[in-house]
Formats: structure tokens, C-alpha cells, sequence
């Protein structure tokens, strides 16, 4: 039988840089933005933004962000990858914004907002890693 052996450590692999509070908050405001853009309710952002009351939506609606913790940067992240790369795939941002709610043969005929609704994070980097994938970052 094959020996196994250890490829690489913890310490071999660089730490991600978290976002700083600034960049949070820029990630936020952008967020309720492309929210707007993408015809998504205010329940529904609440969802895709790890379940935030609709009370706090609204704050943030107002441009009071409050403290945003790690899963949530982790999902504001991986939203502005996802609309990133609806900008570089298509080069009408209108068919970008549509493209969200748009059956897709890839999620089994669900759109990609539908795949997002899951709610969990893996829900969002799903739809991220396949459009990733599309524009050839993979």
C-alpha cells in the first residue's frame, strides 16, 4: 500500500486578509444597491444575507450598518464576486442584472437567486464558483 504524506501545512498557506470595517461597510452599501438592481425583496436580502431582520435591512437600506460580523463579510464577499463576474461575462450590465432570475439548466431550472435563497453560505459560492467558472477563473 501507498505511503501517505503530508502535501502541506497550515503554516504553509498564507492567511486570507479579512475585510476591515470600512471595506464591510462599502460591501454593504453596495449590497443593498445590487439588491435594488436585482429586483430582490427586502426579505429576501434578509435571507441572502445570512437572515438580518428586516429591521436591520432597513437600517442598513438608510446607511447604518452597525457591526458586521465574519459570516456576514463572508457573505458580502462572495455576493460582489458573484456580481463581478456577471459584469465581466456579460457586457450588457441590464442582461447581468436580469440573468439572476433567469431559469438555469445548471441549477436543475432554478434561477440563481432561487440556488441563493438556500440561505446558507455555501448556497452563495455555489452560484459564485459557477459563474467563476464561466469566465474562466478556474
Amino acid at each position: 500500500m501507498p505511503e501517505l504524506r503530508l502535501i502541506h501545512t497550515a503554516e504553509d498557506v498564507p492567511p486570507v486578509a479579512e475585510p476591515s470595517d470600512a471595506e464591510a461597510a462599502a460591501m454593504a452599501r453596495a449590497a443593498v444597491k445590487l439588491f435594488d438592481r436585482w429586483g430582490v425583496s427586502d426579505h429576501e436580502a434578509t435571507v441572502l444575507l445570512g437572515g438580518i431582520s428586516l429591521r436591520t435591512y432597513a437600517r442598513w437600506k438608510a446607511g447604518r450598518f452597525g457591526r458586521i460580523g465574519r459570516d456576514l463579510r463572508t457573505r458580502l464577499s462572495n455576493l460582489m464576486g458573484i456580481h463581478k463576474a456577471l459584469r465581466i461575462v456579460f457586457a450588457d450590465k441590464e442582461r447581468a442584472y436580469a440573468w439572476v432570475k433567469r431559469p438555469n439548466a445548471a441549477f436543475g431550472g432554478r434561477s440563481a437567486l432561487q440556488v441563493m435563497l438556500g440561505g446558507e453560505i455555501t448556497d452563495l459560492m455555489r452560484v459564485r464558483h459557477y459563474l467563476d467558472a464561466e469566465r474562466g477563473g478556474w
